[in-house]
């Protein structure tokens, strides 16, 4: 494996052009793809043709190349199975199709219920002054239970961590108190987007009577009636995993560990229904051993993430610098690049497989910076520099 081809393609995420990192910059940092979406579009409706060549052509006079798309969000309607979904599946099939129409070819997608990943703290400071984003699991437990004040959690937290809840929200200022909120009631990545908590009880209600059995089943029906037309317009649909890969705050998960992607890709057997596999959102769960399921799963990879979290007690966890935290990127890298060897061999697959480094710190300029969180310039650069550097060395070339 020593052409270009086979090594994986290098990009980084753009949230448009209201992003404060330019494509310019992008440039600067070696990626060549950009993995970016048409945020401006209300989730549910239809991406023309005309929005989608205006941002290639944006992308593209910059020499970079529009690699993948995250995301085509899916609307509730399709989650909770409502009588709407078919009218909103429709118009994402049309989607799929106008992004095949411009060339592009690998979407991203998530099913996780009413918010995306979901973290509790945006400026967790490290030993170093770098700065991560955090989810601390007693943090989320006040809000649920004090703040949002969710009935049933009372039965699904133990005394214990509802007394240590209590008592950490009695350790925070207002200011304090309605940052954590606004952390957690976050809308979809690349946008402003806020959930008021009487709307987040409107969107709790709808998922009253939707469990992971029942979310599951929903799933399986929109890859029923997307993948046919993903096949047709030679497009590789990529799941990504819940994040964090658990049940938070009454909603079901169903993307979160090697059971869960299994049932996904057998729903459909077909080339075009697969996973984004993201290492830092399976890596917050211990019972995934990322390498082996890369081993057995790997064949169904449309797009990797590669990132590093490091566990602390109760399912709290941090973003951790990229080749640290609690799983090994050499042997996850090792196991990237033998599926590719795999490809190569039997002719089967994507061999430059997209990949991107995700959720970097806040260092040096970056925190002059207004950026989203999780995409600061220098600390994804940081990031995708170390994960060039291992991916060459464990290649030899």
């Amino acid at each position: 494996m020593n052409t270009e081809n086979n090594k994986l393609e290098q990009t980084f995420r753009w949230f448009g052009p209201a992003d404060e990192v330019t494509l310019a910059e992008i440039v600067q940092t070696g990626a060549k793809g950009i993995v970016t979406a048409l945020h401006q579009i209300p989730c549910g409706d239809v991406w023309t043709e005309e929005a989608i060549l205006e941002r290639k052509k944006m992308i593209e006079d910059a020499n970079l190349k529009w690699a993948v798309v995250e995301s085509v969000n899916i609307h509730e309607s399709i989650k909770t199975g409502s009588s709407e979904r078919d009218f909103y599946i429709d118009k994402y099939n049309i989607s799929l199709k106008n992004l095949a129409k411009a060339g592009i070819k690998v979407v991203c997608y998530n099913f996780m219920p009413v918010l995306d990943w979901t973290r509790t703290h945006l400026r967790f400071t490290l030993p170093d002054n770098a700065v991560a984003l955090r989810y601390d699991t007693i943090a989320l437990a006040a809000f649920d239970l004090y703040i949002l004040k969710r009935q049933a959690a009372f039965n699904e937290f133990s005394e214990e961590v509802q007394q240590k809840a209590k008592t950490y929200l009695a350790s925070l200022n207002a200011d304090e108190i309605k940052a954590l909120t606004e952390t957690i009631m976050a809308g979809l990545p690349g946008t402003d987007e806020v959930f008021t908590i009487p709307e987040f009880n409107q969107h709790l209600e709808k998922y009253s009577k939707v469990g992971k059995k029942e979310l599951r089943e929903n799933l399986a029906y929109f890859l029923k009636r997307i993948i046919p037309t993903a096949e047709q317009e030679g497009i590789k649909m990529c799941i990504h995993p819940d994040d964090p890969p658990f049940p938070i705050l009454g909603l079901p998960r169903i993307v979160c560990n090697e059971d869960d992607l299994r049932f996904i890709v057998d729903a459909v057997d077909s080339d075009s229904n697969g996973i984004t596999f993201c290492t830092g959102s399976l890596d917050a769960n211990p019972a995934n051993d990322l390498p082996a399921m890369i081993e057995r799963l790997g064949h169904k990879v449309h797009f990797w993430h590669l990132r590093n979290v490091q566990r602390e007690s109760n399912g709290s966890f941090y973003e951790a610098p990229h080749l640290e935290g609690s799983n090994s990127m050499y042997a996850i890298m090792k196991a990237v690049v033998g599926q590719q060897e795999k490809r190569v061999a039997s002719d089967k697959g994507i061999v430059n497989i997209p990949m991107r480094p995700d959720h970097g710190h806040l260092i040096l300029d970056d925190f002059n910076r207004n950026t989203y969180p999780g995409y600061s310039v220098i600390g994804r650069l940081k990031g995708l520099a170390e994960l060039r550097g291992l991916e060459m060395g464990i290649r030899g070339n």
